[in-house]
């Protein structure tokens, strides 16, 4: 027995008091999540930049002009160049731009296009550094609701913060600053305030997924409740803005009437004001409204369905466009009066 009581002492003198044993050492220690938001965080925020707008302003007493901020947002570095993809409505309205990288030096910035339809715009700094930072591109039909995602920006004027959260929906819609509907937005948790708008949404490989744009929420601060617009739809709106300045779209080559019209008269459709000759629809033999001999305006052809889908207002119209190229071939369905017909048009380059 004293044997065995001598063997115990001696092994708990050679493991000594358990509050000796080794601890975990938290600087070398990091879940699996931890470590990928971490490598993340630290590979593209250099290519993160807060945006700055500013107006001009006269003062109410001695008449004088002043620049003051008008507002604030995020944006990140497109290409080496220095293109900066940031919001459209972070930059409308604005005199005078200046970029802040992550080093917190500040650039003068020019608009080079923008797509108010999107939500959109790019920017080039006018005197980049040769180090400038960009974000592969992910691709965002890839994504599914669960997937984790992270956002960076600048909420409230705080430069440089990460949020992380998951893909809560995807294929939602929002309206744009031009009222147009912009469609196939990511819905995500991660937490987005005012500020974050224009900043980059990633995936878990730190790909980019998505241009953060709004959220929804009572209170003005984040709710859960944040939207993005698709990496997909960014890639083919920025080289437009790039070389154009504007959103490409073939024409067909008429007027539609307004959707406040439309909908005051009640109307099932788009009705056609005008018809441009020489183009497409013309062409086509579509005609617009006109007035008979007493002076009434007497409604033409009424688009309401083009290929397979139906057409309610401009945004309808537009969206189809948007998806087709010059040359493209669309059955559109007509009604004038009780008659309804069909005519085929091929779509023309912008003039």
């Amino acid at each position: 027995m004293r044997t065995l009581f001598s063997l115990f002492a001696l092994l708990a003198a050679l493991l000594g008091p358990a509050s000796t044993l080794a601890a975990p050492d938290y600087l070398s220690f990091a879940t699996e999540d931890e470590a990928n938001s971490t490598e993340i965080f630290s590979k593209a925020s250099p290519a993160v930049v807060y945006v700055t707008n500013k107006a001009l302003r006269r003062d109410f007493f001695s008449l004088d002009i002043h620049e003051i901020p008008r507002g604030s947002g995020s944006g990140f570095v497109w290409d080496d160049s220095g293109l900066i993809v940031t919001n459209f409505h972070v930059i409308a309205g604005a005199h005078r731009l200046t970029v802040t990288l992550q080093d917190q030096s500040e650039h003068d910035a020019e608009v080079v296009g923008i797509a108010p339809e999107k939500d959109l715009a790019v920017l080039r700094i006018t005197d980049p550094p040769k180090d400038l930072v960009t974000l592969p591109l992910g691709d965002s039909s890839e994504l599914t609701v669960g997937r984790k995602v992270l956002a960076i920006g600048n909420p409230f004027g705080l430069d440089t913060t990460l949020t992380t959260g998951v893909v809560s929906a995807l294929g939602r819609e929002i309206k744009a600053p031009s009222n147009r509907t912009i469609r196939g937005v990511i819905q995500t948790d991660a937490a987005i305030n005012p500020g974050n708008s224009g900043g980059p949404l990633l995936n878990s490989l730190g790909q980019l997924v998505g241009v953060n744009t709004a959220i929804y929420s009572p209170s003005g601060a984040s709710a859960g409740i944040g939207f993005a617009i698709p990496v997909n739809t960014v890639r083919d709106v920025v080289p437009q803005l790039i070389a154009y300045g504007r959103m490409q779209r073939p024409v067909m080559g008429l007027e539609l009437a307004s959707d406040r019209w439309i909908r005051r008269y009640r109307i099932d459709g788009v009705p056609v004001v005008r018809v441009f000759p020489g183009l497409p629809a013309a062409e086509a033999g579509i005609s617009g409204a006109y007035r008979n001999s007493r002076g009434e305006v007497v409604l033409g052809d009424i688009i309401t369905r083009i290929d397979d889908r139906e057409i309610d207002s401009n945004d309808d119209f537009l969206s189809v466009l948007e998806k087709h190229q010059p040359g493209d071939r669309l059955e559109v369905e007509l009604r004038r009066g009780r008659d309804t017909r069909s005519a085929t048009v091929v779509l023309t380059e912008p003039q």
